[in-house]
Order: C-alpha cells, then sequence, then structure tokens
C-alpha cells in the first residue's frame, strides 16, 4: 500500500473545496479513487458525494471551468471531466430495493447512509473535501484495515447487500480476483445462500465482471470462487459441466475443469490478450459432450475441438460477448488448438506444418502460446519433450515460412483466371483446380509461385479435357 502523503494534490479538490464551502454543504471523495490510492493503483475516475445536490456542484465547478457538465436526472448524478479525470458527483442517499429488481427507491440521506449502501467496505472509504477537514479520512466500517489484510467484506449484512443487488456477488469475486483478497467466510457464505439471485441480473452486466475475471493476474482464482459459490453453474453451465472426474476401473480421466483453469492461468502469465484467454477457457468446452469410454484404451474426447469450435458463437451469443473478429478468433483457436499438439507428438513433416501455418495465419503465434500453455502434465519429463518438439515446430515454421510464405496465402492461380484462360463460366471444376493447386504448394510439390501453379493448371485442366482460349 501506498505511503504518499498527499492523495488530494489534483487542482480539482481545491477547486471543488472553495465551491462547497461558499456553498454551506460537505463533500466527500469516496469509493474507487480512494480505494486505488492506498492499493497503488491507477484510476482515472472520481466519485464526489455531496450531503445535498450533486448536480448543483457540478454545475458550479462546470461553470467555474467553462466546460461542459452532462446531468443525468434520472439517477440524480453529473458528470465532468477536469484534470485529465472524470469526475462524477451525486448526492448523499439511502437505499431500498425490492425483491425482482435491482433499481433502488432512492431518498436524501448522510455520508453514513451513503458508505452503508456501497458494496464492501474497501469501497465505502472516503475523504473530506471541506477546508476544515480537507483530506481527512472517514472510515466507519473499518475499510483500512480490511485494505491492509487483504479482506472482502460487505459493510452491512451481507445477506442483505447481494439480496438488494445481486451483481455485487460477482464484484466480490472480482475484486478477490484482480486484487488478490480473501472474501470473509461469512461474506462467502452469504454469496452461497443468495446465488440463485444472480438470475435478476442482465448479461450485459455478469459479461462486464466476468471479463475483469478473465482479465486478472491470476483468472483461476475468480472462476473457482465462482464454481465453490454456485454462480458459475447459473452463468456459464458448459464450463460448470468440465468439473468432475469419472472412473471405469483403472481408467479415469483427469479433471478437465481444473485443467482447463491451469492453461488459463499459463496464458494469462504470457499474455494481456483478453480473446486468447477466452480461448484458454473454452479449448476444451466440448469434452463432457464427447467423453466416450472405450475399455481398450480408457476415457476418448474425439473430436471435441471440432464441436467446442461450433459451440463459441452460442457461448458468445447468450453471454453477450461480441460476434466479431474476436469470436472468429476464438473458434479458429479451439478449432486449431490440437494440431501443434499432434505435430510435437509425431515427425514434424514440410506437409504438416505449411498446413498448420495456411490455416492459422496471423493467428499463428497465439495458437503456438495456446498449445504450449494446454501442456499441465504433471510428468516433468513429459512436459519437457513436449515443449522441446514444439521448439522444433517452431523452427520448422520459421524456416517454411521464409521459403515458402505460406501464411494467408491464396493460391497464384485465381478462379478468374482459370475461367479467363478456357472460357468457362463459374462452376465446379473451377473450384477443384484451384483446391488441388492450393494442396499441391502445402504438401510442396511445387512452390508457392505463379509460373509453377499456371503449369500445374494447364495439367489439370488437360486431364479435364479443358483447351484454351484462342
Amino acid at each position: 500500500m501506498t505511503d504518499n502523503p498527499s492523495p488530494l494534490s489534483l487542482p480539482v479538490f481545491r477547486r471543488i473545496s472553495k465551491l462547497v464551502d461558499a456553498m454551506g454543504v460537505e463533500a466527500y471523495v469516496v469509493g474507487g479513487y480512494v480505494r486505488d490510492y492506498y492499493l497503488g493503483r491507477p484510476s482515472t475516475d472520481i466519485d464526489v458525494v455531496v450531503v445535498g445536490s450533486g448536480v448543483a456542484v457540478a454545475k458550479a465547478l462546470a461553470e467555474e471551468l467553462h466546460t461542459k457538465v452532462s446531468v443525468f436526472k434520472t439517477f440524480g448524478t453529473a458528470m465532468l471531466h477536469a484534470d485529465g479525470m472524470e469526475v462524477e458527483f451525486v448526492g448523499a442517499r439511502r437505499e431500498s430495493y425490492s425483491a425482482d429488481s435491482r433499481k433502488p427507491a432512492v431518498e436524501e440521506g448522510t455520508l453514513e447512509d451513503d458508505q452503508r449502501r456501497r458494496d464492501f467496505t474497501i469501497n465505502a472509504l472516503a475523504w473530506s473535501l471541506n477546508r476544515r477537514t480537507f483530506g481527512a479520512l472517514v472510515d466507519p466500517f473499518g475499510g483500512m484495515l480490511d485494505l491492509r489484510n487483504g479482506i472482502i467484506r460487505t459493510p452491512c449484512d451481507a445477506d442483505i447487500t447481494f439480496s438488494d443487488d445481486p451483481l455485487r456477488m460477482m464484484r466480490a469475486v472480482r475484486f478477490a480476483a484482480q486484487l488478490r483478497f480473501e472474501i470473509l467466510p461469512e461474506t462467502f457464505e452469504a454469496i452461497c445462500r443468495n446465488r440463485d439471485r444472480i438470475a435478476i441480473v442482465s448479461r450485459e452486466r455478469i459479461i462486464v465482471e466476468l471479463n475483469k475475471i478473465v482479465a486478472s493476474p491470476v483468472p483461476s482464482c475468480g472462476f473457482d470462487l465462482l464454481e465453490r459459490s454456485g454462480l458459475l453453474e447459473r452463468i456459464f453451465p458448459e464450463l460448470h459441466a468440465l468439473r468432475g472426474v469419472e472412473r471405469v476401473g483403472k481408467h479415469a480421466h483427469k479433471d478437465n475443469f481444473i485443467h482447463t483453469l491451469k492453461v488459463l492461468d499459463n496464458v494469462a502469465a504470457k499474455s494481456d490478450d483478453l480473446w486468447l484467454r477466452w480461448a484458454a477457457l473454452l479449448h476444451d468446452i466440448a469434452k463432457p459432450l464427447t467423453k466416450a469410454y472405450d475399455p481398450k484404451v480408457g476415457w476418448t474426447f474425439h473430436s471435441h475441438e471440432v464441436l467446442g469450435s461450433k459451440m463459441v458463437p452460442q457461448i458468445f451469443r447468450r453471454l453477450k460477448l461480441p460476434l466479431n473478429e474476436h469470436m472468429k478468433f476464438v473458434r479458429k483457436l479451439v478449432f486449431l488448438h490440437l494440431r501443434p499438439i499432434i505435430l510435437s507428438e509425431d515427425q514434424v513433416t514440410d506437409s504438416a506444418v505449411r498446413r498448420l501455418l495456411f490455416e492459422a495465419g496471423d493467428d499463428i503465434e497465439a495458437l503456438m502460446t495456446l498449445c504450449e500453455a494446454d501442456i499441465t502434465s504433471g510428468i516433468d519429463a513429459k512436459v519437457k519433450r513436449y515443449l522441446a518438439n514444439f521448439q522444433l515446430v517452431r523452427a520448422k515454421m520459421k524456416d517454411l515460412e521464409e521459403r515458402d510464405r505460406i501464411r494467408n496465402f491464396q493460391p497464384p492461380v485465381t478462379g478468374e483466371i482459370i475461367m479467363q484462360t478456357y472460357g468457362l463460366p463459374p462452376c465446379r471444376v473451377i473450384g477443384e483446380i484451384k483446391e488441388q493447386i492450393k494442396n499441391a504448394i502445402l504438401d510442396g510439390r511445387i512452390h508457392n509461385d505463379y509460373e509453377e501453379a499456371f503449369a500445374l493448371m494447364e495439367k489439370l485442366a488437360a486431364e479435364r479435357g479443358l483447351t484454351r482460349q484462342a
């Protein structure tokens, strides 16, 4: 935690101080900006609570700064930009909730009322902005002690906190994952008791928290908490279904949930790419649906990469993740994630590596990162052997890429060239010739070269009785 003694050094804080003193109201910085200051984390948002009208103070500050203020009447808040920060003002309030909604009934309250309605004690810390007590910490619920001890705890009864706004359960897990804090046992038990309440929260709000868990330093911590609390089964049943080990005689498969979290952590240790992390999370997602028992070899999961890639768009759609190039990237990596592993087990042929380069394209490095992360065996010698073989695959890739320019290649002879050469309309034979030229290049029978490809086209056309146009 930071030892910096000057938390309110930005000029905007002194401006607000003068304004609220002149207006005869109290104002406080509260929440994430205060928490992150003590944790030494950067912050770009400032929340100011006014015991009175937050909108009035925001308008007065905007007038003084000659800047625009956005007022949100429905929520009684106002926002403006100052000193490179987004500053939001709200009046101190108390809230009450109905059983079927996260939207509270609001009435004016004291600062302590406002702090009590916050989700966690570490987010209920406040600094005074009035001149007489400028910078004084107001901490009625022991948030500073919880910050020092790394504890997630609610300011009031946890059952009320989570029942009133069930998204707070996801936020508890998210903060635990981001900060590597522990959720107080009594608080975690309240999450377990209220887990069914998550049903009233929109998927759009849930995925924001889920993405922050995926993006956290050790995301397995968050997913372990989601699973143990029962939340994961309710928001992401496909991932929950990976859990468990089935045994028949001497044959047992590994716990694919634990394996998936290890792969996710391995990827997270190498990359901040959110979508590569999602690919790690989903790479084995179809294993429960493809699991079969063979008395001779034990448990199998044949074609789980194929079915898994087909599940990706369905999962993204349901979770409200983007159905754009990010989804296509994840789907591609799930589909291809076994290919480098197969190459590392077998003799590495030029043809197989060319095909992998062709299919992965610019995502080949991401795919290799995922595949190396997928090696989670407890047998060190096996891990070392796989990683050594992966280095052979990488070396072969580099060599072929430099010689053959395979990545993202298109056959040098296009369908238009074939049609023009032989006077053909669009038809099946054009696709057949193009496919054979592509395979010849990938198999190394010809180079990725226009003249060689054109010569092969002529040979294939002659075999089909096609003649060149005069």
